[in-house]
């Protein structure tokens, strides 16, 4: 069916920044078709709603946010469904979202009335490609730049944008094509996404006995003394992890723009990429601290929800001063302690070192927490060990993971074709049953990348 799509027969001159538009098309500006509401709550006693790039504008606490008491919430605004959602810091990588229930939302978010002529299903879709999002980049104002997260596309600026307004008619047939086409792509991201938690588990599995138990089946074991290791072999030396780390914490400040970017992410620590400003920046990046090859960064505060703790650094660069930085003169040790925690990690075994409301570990009690270490020879081969053994996996993941990219892609370069009239689906969604709206996803079931909000406190 996407197959058989064709362009529109005629199709006439836009404005900078969009391609050609089907002659029958208007083209207007956002002012004429949206209208800001500026509604406070006095209460707070709705529920709060936050914004997804994926999911859009779901339950603020169903996705995993923290608790706000309703006392904090008097002064937030209050959405009605059908109504289109917009967060002013992140418009210019298309944080739209249309309301389907009654909620509050961040007094920083901007809401607006949606004229009959617009279908708000359809302006979301729009808003979110990268056409209409180097527009709006343009048109936002403020501090730094767009990766420190200090511009805003205020309400004004915004109005003054054009944007391609097809008939009602061709609105819902839009609507319904992407709708289809969304549904049978998620499927198969979910499908790819399960394989991955299944291959992680494989993975997760065999690091984690190596680290613990050793490759000999017949060794002794004995009380380890430590609560998230039961046993460890008898021959294992147990050492406080301050006799291999030291704390080492060197902010970069003026100096930068030296450096690469670096993130902890469960695929270690990579250089970032810049290009698609996605994440949360530092608005000083010299605040960042520098990390050499080979030193451990962890990530210690927020553990439960953490995607990775822990990270042994192939490049040099900086990182942001809010991790850990520790240096290790043995890098068979260095190498030996990222996979051990990494499985201490993938287990959440590590809430015994917890402290405080955020969950953190504090440096002085990770550098005296105890670690079975095994003696130099053995410890080389359990490395060997589960790099031979987790490489076909990892390569799975990979595939996969490509393979998600790659559909991730599509649809980017689909919705954007269809939404500015390159393709005419009319005729394919003619054809389409009409299916019940699914339920959002939950936090476990979207996207790992997802970009939340980050306002609603």
């Amino acid at each position: 069916m996407i197959e058989a799509l064709k362009p529109y027969e005629g199709y006439r001159a836009a404005i900078a920044g969009l391609p050609s538009l089907p002659a029958h098309w208007a083209l207007r500006r956002t002012k004429s078709l949206l209208r800001e509401i500026d509604r406070r709550t006095k209460t707070g006693t709705q529920r709060l709603l936050s914004l997804r790039m994926n999911a859009g504008l779901v339950d603020h606490h169903a996705m995993g946010g923290k608790h706000i008491p309703s006392s904090a919430l008097v002064g937030y605004k209050h959405v009605l469904p059908g109504e289109l959602v917009m967060n002013r810091m992140r418009a210019a990588i298309g944080l739209f979202g249309a309301a389907s229930s009654e909620g509050l939302v961040s007094p920083d978010y901007a809401i607006f009335d949606v004229r009959p002529e617009l279908k708000v299903e359809y302006a979301v879709a729009l808003f979110k490609t990268p056409m209409m999002a180097s527009l709006f980049r343009l048109e936002s104002r403020g501090l730094g730049t767009g990766e420190s997260g200090f511009l805003r596309l205020y309400s004004d600026r915004f109005g003054i944008i054009g944007m391609p307004l097809p008939p009602p008619d061709e609105q819902e047939a839009i609507v319904r094509f992407l709708d289809h086409a969304n549904r049978r792509i998620d499927q198969f991201i979910r499908s790819k996404k399960k394989l991955i938690a299944l291959l992680n588990e494989q993975k997760q599995a065999i690091i984690h006995r190596a680290v613990t138990r050793g490759l000999d089946s017949n060794v002794t074991f004995k009380e380890s003394g430590v609560p998230w290791v039961s046993e460890m072999p008898a021959h294992w030396q147990l050492t406080p992890n301050r006799a291999h780390l030291r704390v080492r914490k060197v902010l970069v400040g003026a100096r930068h723009r030296e450096y690469q970017l670096l993130s902890l992410t469960k695929r270690g620590v990579i250089i970032r990429d810049l290009s698609e400003n996605k994440g949360k920046f530092s608005s000083d990046m010299g605040t960042s601290q520098e990390v050499r090859a080979g030193d451990l960064v962890f990530c210690l505060f927020d553990v439960p929800e953490t995607p990775r703790t822990v990270g042994l650094s192939s490049h040099n660069g900086m990182i942001t001063g809010a991790y850990a930085v520790m240096e290790c003169r043995d890098l068979s040790i260095a190498r030996f302690l990222e996979a051990f925690y990494i499985a201490m990690d993938d287990s959440k075994l590590l809430s015994p070192l917890y402290s405080g409301l955020r969950n953190t570990i504090p440096k002085d009690r990770l550098l005296g927490a105890k670690t079975p270490i095994p003696p130099a020879g053995e410890r080389e081969r359990i490395l060997s060990f589960i790099a031979t053994e987790t490489r076909a996996i990892q390569a799975g993941i990979d595939r996969t993971a490509a393979e998600i990219a790659l559909v991730q892609e599509y649809r980017a370069r689909l919705v954007a074709d269809v939404v500015t009239g390159q393709l005419d689906v009319r005729t394919a969604a003619a054809g389409l049953p009409v299916v019940e709206p699914e339920a959002a996803p939950t936090e476990s079931e979207g996207d790992e990348t997802d970009i939340e909000d980050g306002e609603a406190a």
